[in-house]
């Protein structure tokens, strides 16, 4: 019996790697457009793409940014500002957009752009901290889909959103979890919504990487800034000597732990972009197949206590 079952499995294993091999033909034909390729995971998939053969369209924050990404590209890559936070930003790049693609359609768009906003401990933010980081991360990223899906749709191409493990897990306060469990329910709605015009939308689900939004600096800079502003009583509650053992884990465990290998996140955004079957969801990182993603299905109470499990405590804790 155990034969038969591991022969099942093998042979199941065996057809989806087949299938996963067969890639999408005239790639060279197709527009792909990326947001946030100024750095990090747009960054390297804009050049990887580019050398793929595809025609990219980058955007980037800055001008700065897209010089720099132009001057490490060939003369197929095209580049355009854009700030997902502001719809006149967005509205100008859809025109963009359109401009090249014409009638062929816009067969990949790919939804990277984001920020690691203003965190630390819920109580310590304000209302206008989370709104900042749902505007770009969540809000943003929809806007930007719905602006350009009439070119999807045409190309019947790809959605590629980019959520992270913290889409799974909330592990930490903030806005960021959040907007990430928003881009996961917005890209099961619009996969089904989609089906029946042959468009396919994929989830990038990374678990830590070393990027910009990672750098220690900047992470324990939003820490402290949502700290100075939290109400006096709150401080008291929490203590300084919780913000210090805070402030360490994060710096001496956390941020270290990081991979530095973008394109183990990038080579499953290339996957969803250019095969004919590819995933709904793809987990990036070791951190993210074997801790997260397990831990995501584990009973509440165990997640937890293993969330926890070397946390400071508040001064004023039961």
């Amino acid at each position: 019996m155990w034969l038969y079952l591991a022969a099942l499995v093998g042979l199941y294993y065996l057809v989806r790697w087949y299938r996963e091999r067969q890639v999408v033909s005239h790639l060279r034909d197709k527009y792909v457009f990326i947001t946030g390729c100024g750095s990090g995971f747009g960054n390297l998939l804009a050049r990887q793409l580019d050398m793929r053969g595809l025609r990219v369209l980058a955007a980037c924050r800055t001008e700065k940014a897209a010089e720099q990404l132009r001057a490490q590209s060939s003369d197929r890559l095209e580049t355009v500002t854009l700030d997902i936070g502001k719809t006149e930003s967005i509205t100008a790049a859809t025109q963009w957009v359109k401009e090249r693609v014409g009638d062929r359609g816009l067969w990949g768009l790919v939804n990277n752009a984001g920020i690691s906003g203003p965190s630390g401990r819920n109580e310590w933010l304000t209302k206008q901290d989370f709104v900042t980081t749902l505007n770009v991360n969540l809000l943003g990223t929809i806007e930007v889909t719905l602006s350009l899906l009439p070119l999807v749709r045409k190309a019947r191409g790809r959605v590629v959103n980019v959520s992270s493990v913290a889409g799974r897990l909330s592990l930490g306060g903030g806005g960021y979890s959040i907007s990430k469990y928003g881009i996961e329910a917005f890209s099961d709605s619009l996969r089904r919504e989609l089906a029946h015009f042959g468009v396919k939308v994929a989830v990038i689900e990374p678990g830590s990487f070393k990027t910009n939004m990672s750098n220690t600096e900047r992470v324990l800079r939003q820490i402290r800034e949502g700290w100075n502003q939290a109400r006096s009583e709150i401080k008291e509650i929490y203590g300084e000597k919780f913000l210090e053992s805070y402030l360490k884990l994060i710096s001496e465990h956390v941020l270290p732990a990081a991979e530095e290998n973008l394109s183990e996140v990038t080579d499953c955004m290339e996957h969803a972009l250019t095969a004919c079957h590819p995933r709904t969801r793809y987990s990036a990182g070791w951190d993210a197949k074997l801790f997260y993603l397990p831990m995501s299905y584990m009973p509440t109470f165990l997640a937890d206590a293993i969330l926890t499990r070397g946390l400071p405590r508040p001064a004023k804790a039961l």
